[in-house]
């Protein structure tokens, strides 16, 4: 079946303005593209994709802080962490995050993936300084590292986070915040591994055959991580059954985005996200991809640039979108959990 596109108007009126004040109204852009029927239960027809925030280097790691009500999203060229608000807008929120050095180190230096650790503290992903890291969110100080090497050899350049309920932290490693990349003389490690860290600081190596682990999210369940891996050659998203103890067992294929045309946009997948339906939102081919808990392509939300990651917001009806110098909202039928 063909799909059909909708465009989306140049400018629209954003949800939920303060009682009082006139609307606020954002530029929008791009278009939906609908693979199957089904993706009428996650967007509505006529969706439109608003820019929220614009003029970055490089957007990615997006958070929605809910008990703050705020967006926060790294800016992986300029090492700066921002935070929008719907009522105030942008405004800087940490500087020199991810890489603490004064002298030039790589293309992106900066932070990637951000999340929450359930005890009021933000997770950093930390390209430059090589690492994890922690700082409380209600002081914005005090930053501390949760783990910066495997066995004695310092990590690559971890790329993203994610923690599970009872404290365990999983993250991926590629070398993609080094200087030269995995050529980088620096490098410590022979591979790129996705990694298991403990509540009681142990650290395992789950995942050492995938060349460049990306993107990671659970499963609505918690039993399945999702892990992207970022290869031009085997551009696949892998589904990885948590065992008991947490281990990542073997994985079977999710998505493969080689079936799919190749566009001037991103050609492998990046960042991952999923709805309370088990559906999986993917950063890749054409934009961000929307795929079935089966594996079925419903869709691509396309915003003309190349889209790194997303995250819902707002009431869980709220997807934004990382897409290069911008950052995109749009509202969804489907509900996703803000902070995860």
């Amino acid at each position: 079946m063909r799909p059909f596109l909708l465009p989306l108007a140049l400018l629209t009126l954003a949800a939920g303005p303060a009682l009082g004040q006139a609307p606020q109204r954002f530029t929008t852009i791009g278009q939906v593209l609908r693979k199957q029927p089904a993706l009428d239960q996650v967007l509505a027809p006529g969706a439109k994709l608003e820019i929220v925030s614009s003029g970055h280097a490089h957007v990615e790691g997006p958070l929605w802080v809910p008990d703050s009500s705020m967006l926060l999203f790294s800016d992986t060229k300029s090492r700066t962490i921002y935070r929008w608000r719907p009522d105030s807008g942008r405004t800087k929120f940490l500087q020199y995050s991810g890489y603490t050095g004064r002298l030039p180190y790589s293309m992106e230096p900066g932070s990637n993936g951000l999340a929450l650790d359930g005890r009021g503290n933000l997770l950093l992903a930390e390209h430059g300084d090589r690492r994890i890291a922690s700082l409380p969110l209600s002081q914005k100080s005090g930053k501390r590292t949760v783990v910066d090497n495997y066995e004695g050899h310092r990590l690559n350049s971890p790329n993203d986070v994610v923690a599970a309920p009872n404290g365990t932290l999983y993250l991926t490693d590629p070398a993609f915040g080094l200087p030269e990349k995995e050529k980088a003389s620096l490098r410590e490690l022979p591979f790129a591994g996705v990694f298991r860290r403990t509540p009681d600081g142990k650290l395992s190596a789950d995942v050492q055959d995938i060349p460049y682990p990306n993107g990671l999210t659970f499963s609505p369940d918690g039993k399945t991580l999702y892990v992207s891996n970022a290869d031009s050659l085997r551009p696949v998203i892998l589904a990885y059954q948590v065992g008991k103890n947490g281990k990542l067992e073997k994985p079977r294929p999710f998505f493969d985005m080689s079936s799919l045309p190749r566009t001037h946009h991103k050609e492998v997948p990046d960042g991952l996200k999923v709805d309370q339906a088990g559906n999986v939102y993917a950063a890749g081919y054409g934009g961000l991809l929307i795929i079935s808990p089966l594996g079925q392509l419903l869709g691509i939300i396309d915003p003309g640039e190349t889209v790194a990651n997303c995250a819902w917001g707002d009431d869980g009806h709220s997807l934004y979108l990382m897409a290069t110098t911008y950052v995109c909202r749009i509202r969804t039928l489907a509900q996703g959990t803000p902070g995860r």
